[in-house]
């Protein structure tokens, strides 16, 4: 599963707390809330691969406490507890079978054969047989995959059979692939839902400045004496008095830069202006820390639908603003690559965001789910090999060509290859990821 926690104007990160969101989001004075995942069914199989702060003003000495995550070579906190990791991982298994369920269904309502429904990838951990088909969960957590007989020469099944998924006509094969990404479309829209109807539809409103919610103990910040509660407002000679997400990433920029030297914090304290001056850390890889989490500076609020009308309407608006960011962030990625890879992110630092977002509450949690769903739609649909828009692409090819496929040995070929690549950006996500979670940096 890749996720994109870069440049987008509304990632998951901001949703590790009501009180607390960390990255980018459109910050607009009392307004509305409005990153990938893959999979990708050839003739063959269906895979889908995830690589996929408020409390202004706060007095000198007054401390509260706030989760604590890692942004830009600051903190990368998560995993501090084995429940909140449990439920990040529920949710990531829970939006994959959602996928694969999607192929699964539309093939299996329409008589197709399936021969296997896995979770992961690799070796089998546990499995089951019901109806001629292999369900199991595998080692590997990058996604998951619906497997056809098409090609099979032990499944018994004739080659000609017509209900084999390479033998059906145009569109039952194009409803089959694109079912998992309907359903994630779905799944966001109900989880959204039921959002505005149990908790309420967030609403902000933004203030100049970056928020410290959090100091992190023994921390170049905490040496140097910033509190959590803490509001930045200038550093060195640059005053931040506008609002907006750029300005924690300004923020975060500075203390890269620094390593080891000294940096001109102006900081808010309830009615105080202080100046605070901190030394960063230099970290393995050379870039400055201080230890602190950062968010933009907002205030948030929840508005409760008054009838049934307005759970509609709220979920709609909601609904559209999500997509919508994700498809900026989508775009922003591709457009600014150079810049945004290294915060393409795998199943351990999504699972990181989602521990911190299921120790805060359940608004963080639907819209981390959300969020999820809809990156991973949105993902798939990409022309792509190995990603369910490849396969589709193959048959946008096949009904150009007047119904003549592309020879199978080249379609394999190029489909072995796309997968080839999903599997070691995976495994390079997997260990990049791992090795920033902050115990093991403290480790090195």
């Amino acid at each position: 599963m890749i996720m994109s926690l870069s440049s987008s104007p509304h990632s998951l990160l901001r949703f590790i707390n009501s009180r607390t969101p960390i990255s980018d989001f459109p910050l607009k004075s009392k307004t509305q809330f409005s990153k990938p995942l893959s999979s990708s069914p050839c003739s063959i199989i269906c895979r889908d691969s995830p690589f996929l702060v408020k409390n202004r003003g706060l007095r000198q000495g007054t401390r509260k406490k706030f989760r604590t995550f890692a942004i830009g070579g600051i903190d990368l906190g998560g995993f501090e507890s084995a429940q909140s990791v449990l439920e990040a991982a529920a949710v990531l298994t829970a939006i994959i079978i959602v996928h694969e369920s999607g192929h699964f269904l539309a093939a299996y309502l329409q008589g197709i054969h399936v021969s296997k429904f896995a979770v992961g990838f690799g070796p089998i951990l546990a499995r089951f047989n019901s109806n001629n088909v292999e369900y199991s969960i595998r080692a590997f957590p990058l996604g998951g995959f619906v497997a056809f007989p098409d090609n099979d020469p032990d499944s018994g099944i004739p080659a000609d059979d017509v209900n084999l998924l390479k033998n059906r006509p145009i569109f039952d094969r194009v409803l089959v692939i694109s079912a998992g990404v309907i359903a994630n479309v779905v799944f966001a829209y109900v989880i959204i839902f039921a959002q505005v109807l149990l908790v309420g539809l967030p609403v902000q409103e933004s203030f100049p400045g970056v928020l410290v919610p959090d100091v992190r103990p023994f921390s170049a910040a905490s040496r140097d004496g910033l509190l959590p509660g803490d509001v930045i407002l200038g550093v060195n000679e640059t005053e931040l008095s506008r609002t907006g997400p750029s300005l924690v990433s300004e923020v975060v920029d500075v203390i890269r830069q620094s390593p080891n030297r000294k940096v001109a914090f102006w900081i808010g304290r309830g009615e105080e202006k202080v100046v605070i001056n901190i030394t960063p850390d230099k970290n393995v890889d050379g870039t400055g820390r201080i230890g602190v989490q950062l968010s933009p500076n907002v205030k948030f609020t929840k508005v409760k639908p008054k009838n049934i009308l307005e759970v509609f309407r709220f979920s709609g608006r909601e609904f559209w603003g999500l997509s919508s960011n994700v498809l900026d962030s989508l775009k922003q990625t591709f457009m600014n690559f150079s810049q945004t890879a290294s915060k393409v992110s795998g199943p351990v630092a999504i699972i990181a965001v989602g521990a911190e977002v299921a120790k805060s509450n359940a608004d963080g949690l639907f819209q981390f789910a959300a969020i999820l769903n809809l990156n991973l739609a949105v993902i798939n649909i990409l022309p792509l090999p190995a990603l369910d828009g490849g396969s589709l692409a193959f048959i946008l090819i096949e009904a150009a060509r007047g119904g003549r496929k592309l020879p199978l040995e080249l379609e394999q070929r190029i489909m072995s290859s796309g997968i080839t690549l999903v599997i070691i950006l995976g495994v390079f996500l997997l260990v990049r990821d791992t090795l920033n979670l902050d115990f093991i940096r403290d480790m090195l």
